[in-house]
């Protein structure tokens, strides 16, 4: 794979050498007091807005317990209409408990997530530009909520420019993963999955970076903003990548810390169970410990590493002229970057 292709060109964040170097200048202009992407720094503005990640946890925790419970509910729910009506209405019921259980986690618990995740991003994009939040006078949440629904009249405009995001970030790193056509050799197929684990963890984080960029730059364009948010982006792809290689790293390793720390409290949860769960003692003290692991990953590791990649990006696009003609390659690369135009 070569960053320096018409995909990556740039990646010490000047991008000129592509197609003429087109520049329009700098197209935004707005503090920035944190420029220190490290793990202490990212903590450290963690911890200021703890309350976000102490929510992200308990709805987290709270859809854990409510999943147990619904599978619970659906499996014996089918197992008692297999055995005293017919199996057909066991397996309807399995299906139909299945399917609602799907809605409610796309239509419910994932707008849950987002709102806390938008507000999330508005709160820190303010500690890293400003150093402060708001004036002082609104709490975390009250700010977070107000300044993103100001920015696009509602939350729920934000799934759809997430999606949009995603999608143009997807096109983009296609046309990096070209190492496995290049090198049909054996070995090659493992470097490629990890450039794909690399890249889909890149766009895990970046349609908030690209929110954080929004939000930083105020105006009265949100859409211009994001446009400009994948432009730089893709002027500082091997900088960007670089980051995300650690953080994959550091993310997968402190994933499986915590998994090890609570094998402990989730086997001493298991020895209080009913005696039919304790005979698959093991089995249960691995997944309980997966469960409450991945609770963890969620409201606490990935939003740290979020912190570095908001605070990476802003650093590398201050000052920086931006290259108009991505801005074409964008359009040819990807109809969704088109859709964000208009």
């Amino acid at each position: 794979m070569s960053l320096a292709n018409d995909g990556a060109r740039g990646g010490d964040g000047s991008a000129e050498g592509r197609a003429g170097g087109r520049s329009q200048g700098i197209v935004h202009s707005y503090p920035l007091l944190v420029r220190d992407h490290g793990l202490a720094t990212a903590l450290r503005l963690l911890v200021e807005t703890l309350p976000y990640a102490l929510a992200r946890w308990g709805v987290l925790l709270a859809s854990a317990v409510a999943c147990v419970v619904w599978i619970a509910i659906g499996a014996g729910g089918a197992a008692w209409l297999g055995m005293h009506v017919a199996m057909t209405f066991g397996v309807c019921w399995l299906l139909g408990v299945l399917l609602a259980g799907g809605w409610i986690w796309g239509a419910v618990l994932r707008y849950a997530f987002h709102m806390i995740a938008c507000g999330h991003v508005a709160v820190l994009t303010e500690l890293i530009t400003q150093g402060h939040v708001g004036n002082g006078n609104e709490g975390q949440f009250t700010y977070g909520r107000r300044i993103v629904v100001a920015r696009f009249g509602e939350v729920a405009a934000l799934f759809g420019l997430g999606a949009l995001v995603r999608g143009v970030l997807k096109a983009f790193h296609n046309t990096l993963d070209t190492l496995g056509e290049w090198l049909p050799t054996p070995g090659v197929g493992t470097i490629v999955g990890l450039v794909n684990a690399i890249l889909a963890a890149a766009t895990r984080y970046l349609d908030k970076v690209v929110l954080s960029y929004d939000l930083a730059r105020g105006g009265d364009d949100p859409w211009r903003n994001v446009r400009d948010g994948l432009v730089y982006y893709c002027q500082n792809a091997r900088p960007i990548l670089e980051t995300s290689i650690w953080m994959l790293i550091l993310e997968r390793a402190l994933s499986i810390l915590f998994w090890l720390l609570l094998l402990v409290p989730a086997g001493l949860a298991t020895m209080v169970l009913p005696e039919p769960i304790r005979e698959n003692g093991a089995l249960v003290t691995v997944v309980v410990a997966a469960l409450l692991a991945s609770t963890l990953r969620a409201a606490f590791i990935k939003p740290l590493f979020l912190v570095c990649m908001m605070i990476r990006f802003h650093a590398l696009v201050q000052d920086q002229p931006i290259n108009a003609s991505w801005v074409g390659y964008l359009d040819g690369l990807s109809d969704k970057f088109r859709q964000i135009r208009r």
